[in-house]
C-alpha cells in the first residue's frame, strides 16, 4: 500500500478541535497547549509505585497498566496531550530482538547488528506482534474522550546505533563506521527499520492516536551532510508512509540544532526543537509551513518559581510570532523533577498564553 492508499483515521471532533491538534496544523488556539516528553515517569509516586517490581519491557506490554501510567500526568498536570506509555526499543523486541532494558544503563542487545548475515533478526513487524498496543490504546481513547493521545516510535538511525552499538554510547563509533565504511550495508539497515517503525506507528493511528512523534534522540551526533545523505531517506520513508493516515506528525532529536532545516525536510508537520536555539532563530532554520514544539531547558524546573516562569515567558515570547506552536521541554522530563513544579507550569503557560 503507497502513502496515498493508506486509510486516514477517523478524528472524533471533540480531539480534532483540541488546542494540540489545532497549534499542529497552525490554526489559531485559545491558548498555547502543553505537553511534556516523559511526562508519564519516574518524577511521579504515582508511576513509581504501579510500576514497582515490574520491568519496564514487561510494563510496557500490559494494556490497563499502560492505560494508568499514560493517564497519570493528565490527571495530574491538565496538559493538553497524552503520549503513549511504552519505549522505543519495544517493536524490536516485538519482532524477537533479544534485547532488555537494564536499570541505570538503558537498552541492551545481545547481539549486535554488524554484518550483512545479521540483518536477518529483522523480521517484518505485524499488528499481532504488538497486540497489547491496540488494546491499550483503545482503553486510553476511551478514557481520554477530547484530549488527544500521541502515539511514538524511534526513528530509523536512534534504532540502528541502539542495534549496532549494543547499547548506549557517546560516540557511536560502530554505527558511524558502518555508515561511513559499509554504505550499502548501512542504507539496507535503515530501511528495515523505517519499514518496522512504520508499522508500528500504523498500529498506534489505526487504534486511534491522533498525532505521532518520531524520536531520533541520537541525530544530533551527525554532520549535516551524513545526515541527509545516510538518514534523512529512512525517516522521510516513515513519515511519507503515515501521511495518508492525515494525522500531524512531530519529528524530534537532541542537539539537532544544525539539522533542523533537513529535519523539516524529511516530512514532519512540527519541528521538536531542544532548548539550545531560541524559537525565533529555530522557525528561521526550519522554514515555512512547520509547527513547532518545545523548548524550555529541563533543569530549569530545578529553579525557584520565579525563575522557571521567566525562563517560560522567553520561550513563549519567542514564539509569539509562530503559526503554530507547542510548548514543551527541550528533552524529557527528568526523574528528580519536582512534579509540583510541572504542574505549576502548565498553568502559567495556559494563563499567560490565553487569547
Amino acid at each position: 500500500m503507497s502513502a496515498n492508499d493508506a486509510p486516514r483515521a477517523q478524528q472524533p471532533s471533540a480531539t480534532y478541535d483540541s488546542a494540540f491538534l489545532k497549534a499542529c496544523r497552525r490554526e489559531p488556539v485559545p491558548h498555547t497547549p502543553v505537553w511534556f516528553m516523559r511526562q508519564a515517569g519516574r518524577s511521579l509516586p504515582e508511576y513509581r509505585k504501579v510500576r514497582e517490581g515490574i520491568p519496564m519491557l514487561e510494563s510496557c506490554m500490559r494494556p490497563e497498566l499502560v492505560t494508568e501510567i499514560t493517564l497519570q500526568p493528565v490527571r495530574r498536570h491538565d496538559v493538553d496531550a497524552a503520549i503513549y506509555f511504552s519505549d522505543i526499543v519495544v517493536p524490536l523486541k516485538a519482532i524477537g530482538i533479544d534485547l532488555d532494558i537494564k536499570p541505570g544503563v538503558g537498552p541492551v542487545v545481545e547481539r549486535p547488528i554488524r554484518t550483512r548475515a545479521d540483518l536477518a533478526q529483522l523480521r517484518d513487524l505485524t499488528p499481532e506482534d504488538v497486540s497489547y498496543v491496540t488494546e491499550a490504546i483503545g482503553l486510553l481513547t476511551r478514557e481520554l474522550g477530547a484530549t488527544p493521545l500521541i502515539g511514538f516510535a524511534g526513528a530509523p538511525f536512534t534504532l540502528a546505533s541502539y542495534l549496532v552499538e549494543g547499547g548506549p554510547s557517546r560516540t557511536y563509533e560502530n554505527a558511524k563506521a558502518m555508515m561511513y565504511g559499509d554504505p550499502e550495508l548501512w542504507a539496507d539497515l535503515l530501511d528495515r527499520l523505517a519499514d518496522i517503525t512504520t508499522a508500528f506507528l500504523k498500529v498506534q493511528i489505526e487504534a486511534g492516536a491522533s498525532a505521532v512523534q518520531l524520536f531520533d534522540s541520537w541525530a544530533g551526533a551527525l554532520a549535516p551532510v551524513d545526515y541527509r545523505r545516510s538518514v534523512l531517506p529512512a525517516s522521510a520513508k516513515v513519515f511519507d508512509a503515515v501521511a495518508g493516515y492525515g494525522v500531524p506528525r512531530i519529528h524530534f532529536g537532541v542537539g539537532t540544532g544544525e539539522l533542523l532545516g533537513l529535519m523539516g525536510e524529511a516530512g514532519a508537520d512540527v519541528v521538536g526543537v531542544d532548548w539550545r536555539v531560541p524559537l525565533d532563530e529555530a522557525v528561521r532554520r526550519v522554514g515555512p509551513g512547520k509547527a513547532l514544539q518545545g523548548n524550555l531547558d529541563p533543569t530549569v524546573l530545578f529553579a525557584p518559581t520565579e525563575a522557571v516562569e521567566a525562563k517560560t515567558r522567553e520561550v513563549l515570547d519567542s514564539a509569539a510570532d509562530l503559526e503554530g506552536h507547542i510548548f514543551n521541554l527541550g528533552h524529557g522530563v527528568m526523574p528528580s523533577t519536582d512534579p509540583d513544579a510541572l504542574t505549576r507550569l502548565v498553568e502559567y503557560v495556559h494563563t499567560h498564553s490565553v487569547r
